[in-house]
């Protein structure tokens, strides 16, 4: 169990508080003065501190409990801190809210709540810093990962991608066919590139082919090329895209609509290595090594005849899966910033613009359609209309999340009624369960946190995203 610092001048105090804690299974530790307290923030791993606001007999101002608390909380931000005191009054409790404490107990207290406030808060802090512990490892997972790869400037924070990433990279060397697929706009492009670069084929071709854009007539001639009066208008020889990419990589995008003649041609170079130039009949070797990518359902195309299964199969035989942009927000705010830099380094002057936070909560709000290909478009625009030198959601043309009202959960208040009303229908649910448990938490994040199994910086980042603000009215 975490350990308890508890904190008071009075003797009988802490012995009381002691014993209340270690029948609870915590282990305790006292401190008597702001000194000593100090001494044991800096010097133990701690789960909650418990605190006195006045050291001295006299003191009843407590001026010195305030003083503590600022201390402790410029040393450890996120150490869960219970301000106790006797002299209690709304102002009061409204300064050591503000202050950072997590929460306030008059004297004399109730064993009950008190130990039931200082838990949650403890197993609180004891799951923020596993989280911090998996978040810095799985950071440094990407950062090795980045070193040892080449990855094309890709962006992103999330696992789901990390571990597309990952498995790209470890397949790129095996000089197989890869089946790239996801929707519209998120990158398979790149995806596709990363596989390029860290194969025993990078630095050689890399041709790039949409397939959706070739016309039946001319698939055979773009892929294998074309003799001179192959056809109507071949005037001189053409070299087909397999022949371009001989000894490197051919990358077929959009493969789920090329035309099932198409798909007919592209099978039989893929089954024997061996094709021929329209107009020819000279047969040639073809030494490429083919990744493809569709946003397509194959396996459906496949069932409505509009997709050869053998051709399926000689195309994926590893299969990467890019996620939709809505389905890893992680990665929203990182690629917007690069995106950014990425604008401003190509602008005249090289000016740098920033996402405010209204921006940022638009940004993680929109259901991105268009994916990252969307996102790249909105910043773009937002870039060329700002007026300062931060961007706005009416700049990325996303006024309409953005005006999603907040809802203010006034302490010992039902929750606004009006707030799940004005709330996305597909938010409007994880809105109220929210409010709920912060209107029985009397406000108190670490609570209400606890009591949705989240913690405190996850429902933060839920109730910015959601647009719930806290106004304490504290009696």
């Amino acid at each position: 169990m975490p350990k308890i610092l508890v904190i008071d001048d009075q003797p009988a105090v802490c012995v009381a508080l002691t014993t209340l804690f270690e029948l609870h299974g915590h282990e305790v530790r006292v401190a008597a003065t702001p000194d000593e307290a100090m001494a044991a923030v800096l010097g133990d791993e701690l789960g909650a501190v418990v605190q006195d606001m006045n050291f001295r007999q006299s003191a009843t101002s407590g001026e010195e409990g305030m003083e503590l608390l600022r201390r402790i909380k410029a040393v450890d931000p996120e150490l869960p801190v219970v301000a106790m005191t006797a002299f209690t009054s709304i102002a009061g409790a409204v300064e050591l809210i503000k202050a950072g404490a997590s929460d306030y107990v008059p004297k004399p207290w109730d064993d009950q709540k008190l130990v039931a406030i200082v838990g949650n808060l403890a197993r609180l802090r004891a799951l923020e810093q596993e989280n911090a512990r998996l978040l810095a490892q799985r950071g440094r997972a990407r950062h090795r990962l980045a070193e040892r790869h080449d990855l094309a400037g890709l962006v992103y924070a999330s696992d789901a991608m990390h571990e597309v990433v990952s498995l790209a990279v470890k397949v790129a060397p095996a000089d197989v066919p890869v089946l790239i697929t996801g929707p519209n706009g998120t990158g398979k492009e790149l995806l596709a590139a990363i596989v390029q670069a860290n194969s025993r084929r990078r630095g050689r071709p890399f041709v790039k082919v949409n397939a959706g854009a070739l016309p039946d007539e001319l698939v055979e001639a773009e892929l294998f090329g074309a003799e001179p009066g192959a056809f109507t208008g071949a005037t001189r020889l053409r070299a087909g895209r397999f022949e371009e990419a001989d000894g490197g990589t051919l990358f077929l995008d959009e493969i789920g609509t090329l035309s099932l003649n198409g798909q007919k041609k592209l099978l039989r170079v893929l089954q024997t290595g061996e094709y021929q130039r329209l107009g020819s009949s000279v047969t040639r070797k073809a030494d490429v090594r083919v990744l493809s990518a569709t946003n397509r359902d194959l396996p459906r195309a496949i069932a409505e005849g509009s997709f050869r299964e053998d051709l399926y199969f000689r195309l994926n035989v590893i299969e990467l899966t890019i996620p939709a942009l809505r389905d890893r927000p992680e990665d929203i705010v990182p690629i917007a910033s690069h995106l950014l830099d990425r604008l401003a380094a190509r602008a005249a002057g090289g000016e740098r613009v920033t996402l405010g936070p209204r921006a940022r909560h638009a940004l993680a709000e929109h259901d991105w359609p268009g994916n990252v290909r969307e996102l790249e478009n909105r910043l773009t625009r937002a870039a060329l209309v700002r007026k300062g030198e931060t961007i706005e959601p009416h700049d990325l043309g996303l006024d309409a999340v953005a005006r999603v009202p907040p809802a203010p959960i006034a302490t010992g208040a039902a929750p606004a009624a009006h707030a799940a009303s004005s709330a996305p229908s597909a938010t409007s649910s994880e809105r109220l369960e929210i409010e709920r448990a912060l209107v029985e938490a009397r406000g108190v994040v670490a609570k209400a946190a606890a009591s949705l199994g989240l913690s405190r910086q996850g429902l933060y980042r839920r109730m910015d995203r959601l647009g719930i603000q806290i106004e304490r009215k504290l009696k």
